[in-house]
């Protein structure tokens, strides 16, 4: 009977949850919090930084480091699934000017501080808005057809431009702090048109001194959601992309005092689709650091002519481009759920 009630007991004791002692409460308390606090901070922040870049400027401040570095992630991918943010899209019946290097026709100058020298130079798939005075293009435009017809090949090296006289030398870059940044990338060219049209791309009257820190990251960035994630859920797209100078503090590269280093630069990409026609309007400084999330350069089109000196898309319709250029999105253009991987590693790869 003894030996049947120890058995009965040590059952019983077996069956009882042993108390948590303090020190792991506290643990499970404390990861708990931590769990909610990093939560809160994601959805506050996915609030805090969609708000205007000015209205962010102003708000920036030790205390709300973590709204910025959690909301930036976290819109990051509700941005690109299309759960947060706003795109500028307007309906259009016309149909798009498919195949064609331009949307609605090519930059116009306005005034400063473009420059009054821009000469136009026709690469076939490509436009150069050329600068003798500059020794760097004021612009360039190209267009990214949906499929991709043939792999990404070897750099090829890059060449002074014979047909212009102002063109630098591939060696005039070395050493001076800049990389020679394309203007029209190279990956989008040689995916879509192949080799030829590939070394029109390296040729230095379509570079302009980048800093590095932009030139691979969110240049980078840009240009491979435009060539690989943007042309698969939206078609055919137009993009001009530029440099800008400053009217009042020009510099020059150390290696080549004669070549011009700009301020900032941007892009303009446009699409149009079963929802109409969409812009998008991004500038850059030449002071970016390699990890800043491109969404904080969203300008109006408005804004970017005003700060360019030159008018785009004069082409397209008052009734169209009114609205367009007046609405500045709060987010990149979303892309599709399958795609979502691919822009993660493309951001943190």
């Amino acid at each position: 009977m003894k030996k049947k009630k120890k058995v009965k007991e040590h059952a019983k004791s077996k069956g009882k949850k042993k108390p948590v002692g303090k020190a792991r409460l506290v643990a499970r308390i404390v990861s708990a919090a931590l769990v909610v606090a990093v939560v809160a901070c994601c959805a506050v922040g996915d609030w805090f930084v969609h708000h205007p870049r000015e209205w962010l400027e102003e708000h920036r401040a030790f205390y709300t480091a973590p709204l910025w570095y959690f909301g930036n992630r976290t819109a990051f991918v509700t941005d690109a699934i299309g759960w947060t943010g706003h795109d500028a899209v307007y309906d259009f019946d016309e149909p798009a000017p498919t195949n064609e290097v331009f949307f609605a026709g090519a930059p116009e100058r306005t005034g400063d501080p473009a420059p009054k020298d821009i000469v136009v130079l026709q690469r076939g798939e490509f436009a150069i808005g050329w600068s003798p005075s500059l020794r760097h293009p004021v612009w360039a435009a190209y267009h990214v057809v949906k499929d991709a017809r043939f792999d990404a090949l070897k750099r090829p090296n890059f060449q002074k431009d014979r047909s212009v006289a102002s063109s630098p030398a591939a060696n005039d870059y070395a050493r001076s702090g800049y990389d020679r940044g394309h203007l029209v990338p190279n990956r989008a060219i040689v995916t879509r048109y192949g080799p030829d049209e590939q070394e029109k791309t390296f040729l230095m009257t379509n570079i302009a001194p980048q800093r590095p820190a932009l030139n691979r990251g969110p240049w980078r960035e840009m240009e491979q959601r435009i060539s690989d994630l943007w042309t698969a859920r939206y078609g055919e797209i137009w993009v001009i992309v530029g440099a800008v100078s400053s009217a009042t503090e020009r510099t020059a590269l150390e290696s080549a005092p004669s070549i011009d280093v700009p301020a900032q630069f941007y892009m303009l990409i446009a699409a149009q689709d079963e929802e109409g026609v969409r812009a998008l309007a991004v500038m850059l400084p030449q002071t970016a650091e390699v990890d800043d999330f491109p969404v904080h350069g969203i300008v109006t089109v408005d804004e970017l002519e005003a700060a360019t000196g030159l008018r785009f898309f004069p082409d397209m319709p008052k009734f169209l481009a009114r609205p367009l250029k007046a609405d500045r999105p709060t987010r990149l253009w979303p892309i599709r759920l399958r795609d979502i991987v691919k822009l993660i590693l493309l951001r943190f790869t």
